[in-house]
C-alpha cells in the first residue's frame, strides 16, 4: 500500500508561511478567492486547474463557517421539484453523479431513506406529492447518468415491510412508506480539506488565519491574525466566496441568512432509529414541502435536522435556538413510537444559508440557486446554492473572474472530472481494507500477541479511514501511532495517526481545528471536553519536530 501523500497536496503551518510570505513580498497572482468554505476552495481548485495562478484567504479555518454544518448530504433535489423548479433539480441531479462516480467516490456513500406514510387526508395527499416526485427525480437520476448500481430506484413499501425497515416507527395508523436513495457525506468538512489540498497540489496558495478586510486598485488588504501582520496581495481578479459574510466586500449583495439546525443523538439499537442504516423522512405537520430528517452517520451517531428560520444577525458560530430543538424533537417524534427527549440530545449545532433576498415571506420559500454577481469593483461574488452544487458554483465564480480580469486564454472548467485526493471507486477500497487493517494490527500484534478483539478493531479503524481517507488510509496510518488519544461513546474516537497526519498535511494549527474540522468529536461537548488535553499536547508535538 502507498503510504506518501500526493506530491505538492501536503498542507501545513511551514507552507502556509513560506507562501504567505511570497505573497505579502509582491508575487502577483492571477486570482484571490476570498473564503474558505467548501465553494472558496472549488473556486480555488477550478482556477488551478485551468492553469491559472491562486491564492486563496481565509480569516479563520477551512470548513469554519457553513461548510461544516450541512446535513452531509449530496442529494438530487427532491424538494425542488416539490416547488417545481425542475432545472434546479435537475442541476442537483447532474452534480450529485459527477461528485459520486468521478471526484469524491470515497467520501459519498448511497443513503436508503424511509418516507413512512400514514392514514388521514393530509397524509395522504402529500403521500400522492411524495410518489411522483420520486418518480420524478429517478427519471433525472437516469438522465445524468447515475447507473441504479450506484443509486437504487425508489420502491412503495408495504406497512409491514416500512415497520421491519425501521423498528422504532409508532405503527398506529402506518399505512407503508417510500424507501429512495440518495447520497451521504462522510462529513462534509473532510470534502472541503480534500478539495483545498487538491487545488494546492495544483499549485494553489492555501492560507488560512488570514482576514481581509479590503480590495482595492493596489491588491487585496489582510492582515495574518497569527501575527498582527498586515498583509497586501496583488491579484488580477478577486472571487468573494465567503457565504452569509459576503456583504462585507460586496456592500450591494442582498442576503436573507436562515438558519438550519441539526441535533446530534445516539446510534446503535438504542437510538430513536433503532440501529436502523436507513434515514428517516418525517413530514412537518401541517405544513407543505417541509420535511425533517434523521440521519444515520457512520461515526454511529445520528444527526436529527433541519429547521429554517431566518436570523436577524449573523454571527461566526451560530447557535441553535431552544425554539429549534423543541421544534425538531417535536416534528420527529410524530412517527416514533416512542417521542426523544431533551435528554437524548448529545449535543446540536447550527450552520447559516447564504441565500439571496426574495419576496417570499419564509426563507424556507426562498430559491436555492446561486447567483455570480461581478462589482464595479471587478470582484466576483458567489452567494446562494447548496453543498451538493458547489462545484457548479465554483466554475461558473472562475468563469465571471476571468471575464472581469481579462485572465487569457479562457478555458473550460476540468473539475468534473478531476478526482480529489484519496479518490477511488468503492470497490477498489473494499480491495484495500484487509491489508489496511493487517498494517494497523502489526504493532500491537507484535508486542502482546494476536487476539479476535485486536483483529476486529483493526478491522474497524480500517473501514474508518477508508470511507474519510481513500486511498490515503494507509499514509494517514503511516503518520504516527494508531491508538486512540481521544474516545467518543460511539466507539469513533481519534487517534494519534490522525492528529498527526492533520498537522503534518491539512493545514490543522491547533487542536480546535482537529477537533472541531478534521474529525468531529467537538460535535459532543463533554467528549470534546474529555479529549482536548491530549490532543492539544500532541499537536504542539507534531508541530514542534
Amino acid at each position: 500500500m502507498n503510504t506518501e501523500v500526493a506530491p505538492g497536496t501536503s498542507l501545513n503551518r511551514a507552507r502556509r508561511e513560506r507562501e504567505l510570505t511570497e505573497l505579502d513580498e509582491g508575487a502577483p497572482v492571477d486570482l484571490v478567492v476570498v473564503g474558505g468554505g467548501v465553494t472558496g476552495a472549488g473556486a480555488a481548485l477550478d482556477a488551478a486547474a485551468r492553469g491559472l495562478t491562486v491564492a486563496l484567504l481565509e480569516a479563520r479555518d477551512l470548513a469554519f463557517g457553513t461548510s461544516r454544518w450541512s446535513s452531509k448530504l449530496v442529494h438530487g433535489g427532491l424538494r425542488y421539484l416539490a416547488s417545481g423548479d425542475v432545472g434546479l433539480a435537475r442541476e442537483s441531479a447532474l452534480e450529485r453523479d459527477i461528485l459520486m462516480r468521478a471526484v469524491a467516490p470515497h467520501l459519498i456513500r448511497a443513503l436508503p431513506t424511509l418516507l413512512p406514510l400514514y392514514a388521514g387526508e393530509h397524509a395522504r395527499r402529500s403521500a400522492a406529492l411524495a410518489g411522483v416526485g420520486l418518480r420524478v427525480a429517478d427519471l433525472l437520476r437516469a438522465s445524468a447518468g447515475t447507473p441504479r448500481d450506484v443509486l437504487p430506484g425508489p420502491r412503495r413499501l408495504s406497512a409491514t415491510e416500512t415497520a421491519h425497515l425501521s423498528p422504532n416507527l409508532r405503527e398506529d395508523g402506518l399505512r407503508g412508506g417510500y424507501l429512495y436513495w440518495d447520497g451521504q457525506l462522510a462529513d462534509d468538512a473532510r470534502l472541503v480539506v480534500a478539495v483545498a489540498r487538491t487545488a494546492a497540489g495544483l499549485g494553489a496558495r492555501i492560507i488560512t488565519r488570514c482576514r481581509v478586510h479590503g480590495v482595492g486598485p493596489e491588491g487585496v488588504r489582510a492582515v495574518d491574525t497569527l501575527t498582527g501582520t498586515p498583509v497586501l496581495v496583488r491579484a488580477r481578479a478577486v472571487v468573494n466566496a465567503t457565504g452569509v459574510w459576503a456583504g462585507t466586500l460586496a456592500p450591494g449583495v442582498r442576503l436573507r441568512p436562515s438558519r438550519g439546525t441539526h441535533l446530534v443523538l445516539p446510534g446503535g439499537p438504542a437510538g430513536p432509529l433503532g440501529g436502523s442504516r436507513a434515514a428517516l423522512t418525517v413530514p412537518v405537520p401541517a405544513a407543505a414541502n417541509r420535511y425533517v430528517l434523521l440521519l444515520p452517520q457512520p461515526g454511529g451517531r445520528v444527526y436529527l435536522g433541519l429547521t429554517d428560520d431566518e436570523v436577524p444577525e449573523v454571527t461566526d458560530v451560530p447557535a441553535p435556538t431552544p425554539g429549534d430543538v423543541e421544534f425538531l424533537l417535536r416534528v420527529a417524534s410524530t412517527a416514533l413510537r416512542a417521542p426523544i427527549d431533551r435528554a437524548d440530545v448529545l449535543g446540536a449545532f447550527a450552520g447559516l444559508r447564504p441565500l439571496l433576498a426574495g419576496s417570499s415571506a419564509r426563507t424556507s420559500d426562498l430559491s436555492r440557486r446561486h447567483a455570480v454577481l461581478t462589482g464595479p469593483d471587478r470582484v466576483v461574488t458567489v452567494v446562494g446554492g447548496k453543498l451538493t452544487t458547489y462545484r457548479r458554483m465554483a466554475a461558473d465564480a472562475v468563469d465571471a473572474a476571468v471575464a472581469a480580469g481579462g485572465l487569457a486564454p479562457p478555458r473550460p472548467s476540468p473539475t468534473a472530472t478531476l478526482p480529489l485526493v484519496g479518490a477511488a471507486p468503492p470497490a477498489a477500497l473494499a480491495a484495500l481494507a484487509g491489508q489496511l487493517a493487517g498494517r494497523i494490527a502489526a504493532p500491537s500484534s507484535a508486542a502482546s500477541g494476536a487476539s479476535a478483539a485486536a483483529a476486529a478493531r483493526a478491522a474497524a479503524l480500517a473501514q474508518s479511514l477508508l470511507g474519510r481517507f481513500g486511498t490515503e488510509a494507509a499514509a494517514v496510518v503511516a503518520a504516527g501511532p494508531p491508538a486512540p488519544v481521544a474516545e467518543s461513546e460511539s466507539g469513533s474516537g481519534l487517534t494519534g495517526a490522525e492528529v498527526a497526519f492533520a498537522v503534518r498535511h491539512e493545514l490543522a494549527l491547533d487542536a480546535d481545528d482537529v477537533l472541531d474540522r478534521r474529525s468531529r468529536l467537538g460535535l459532543v461537548p463533554r467528549e470534546r471536553a474529555a479529549a482536548l488535553p491530549a490532543v492539544r499536547a500532541m499537536v504542539d508535538g507534531v508541530t514542534a519536530r
